[in-house]
């Protein structure tokens, strides 16, 4: 089966040198640019250890396709969803669809279109561009796929289709839980390292810093909990300072958008915890998560005035 990967930023780029290492038929789309001539590019990833692999991957736009006929993986910014399945509702409706994107109901766009087969990963790597063809990568831990909706049962096919030495994948029956428990990280992630213009590290490294995350795991826990969602305050802070720990170095991808004067994914983390919390009348105890993505959103409508 072709595997079309939409968005081709750091991740994509990364699991398209991974799948065709192993001999796939994979093609690199860009998400949200639609001229350009289709053509090989050689990219590289460049893992901690020092060692390098690369591929020349073919890259295109959505508009030099008529139909996706396989497997799409979407690694684009969730924040295009919405037009992005306006586009692919005849491209790829009756395809199956894997999000690997952060953030709380960022599917809900190919769902309200229709689409049959939709999954969501959850991912544990970490990479970032040394230069634009070269991919800094870590794996860090098999990233686990689940379904969302779907006609029939094909999680262990998607798995098997992505699966790769370098690029792990595995499959997950509660795959919700995973999602709220990566997304609670994320909100602590992407809306303080931003503000403090610092590496992921700084949660292990400086407890002032760590105390802040805590309370923001506090306001984001009673909403996943008053969902359904059975997460623990400690179970969170502990991911937070093993993820912290595990990418000590490395910038978070919403700083990395900000300096870059590109839109950030702060909609689908803080104000998607605040706009749940809204719905539950519980909009007072979420007011650390709502400040802090306040101050990245406008840090990042600053950067790119």
């Amino acid at each position: 089966m072709k595997i079309y990967i939409i968005g081709a930023g750091a991740v994509g780029k990364a699991l398209a040198v991974c799948l065709q290492q192993q001999g796939k038929d994979v093609k690199l789309v860009r998400g949200h640019v639609e001229d350009g001539v289709p053509q090989k590019q050689k990219i590289a990833l460049q893992f901690k250890d020092g060692t390098q692999i690369q591929e020349d991957v073919q890259v295109s736009t959505l508009k030099d396709h008529d139909l996706l006929d396989g497997l799409v993986v979407l690694t684009n910014k969730s924040f295009g969803n919405k037009a992005l399945s306006e586009k692919l509702v005849t491209k790829a409706k009756d395809m199956p669809i894997v999000l690997l994107q952060n953030g709380l109901g960022v599917e809900q766009p190919f769902l309200g279109k229709g689409f049959s087969e939709v999954y969501r990963c959850v991912l544990f790597v970490t990479c970032q561009h040394s230069d634009e063809n070269t991919i800094s990568y870590k794996p860090v831990a098999e990233s686990p796929i689940g379904t969302i909706t779907q006609k029939s049962s094909n999680l262990k096919t998607v798995v098997d289709l992505l699966d790769t030495p370098n690029f792990k994948f595995v499959g997950e029956a509660d795959i919700q839980r995973i999602i709220w428990k990566k997304a609670i990280a994320n909100c602590v992630f992407n809306s303080i390292c931003p503000l403090l213009e610092v590496d992921n590290g700084i949660f292990h490294r400086d407890e002032e810093v760590m105390s802040m995350a805590k309370r923001v795991i506090v306001e984001c826990a009673l909403i996943a909990n008053k969902r359904g969602i059975d997460l623990g305050i400690y179970e969170l802070e502990d991911q937070v300072l093993k993820i912290s720990r595990m990418s000590d170095g490395q910038f978070i991808s919403t700083l990395q958008d900000i300096n870059q004067k590109r839109e950030t994914e702060i909609d689908t983390l803080n104000f998607e915890i605040v706009r749940m919390a809204q719905a539950l009348n519980l909009s007072e105890k979420v007011q650390e998560t709502r400040l802090l993505g306040e101050l990245v959103k406008l840090k990042s409508e600053l950067a790119r005035c």
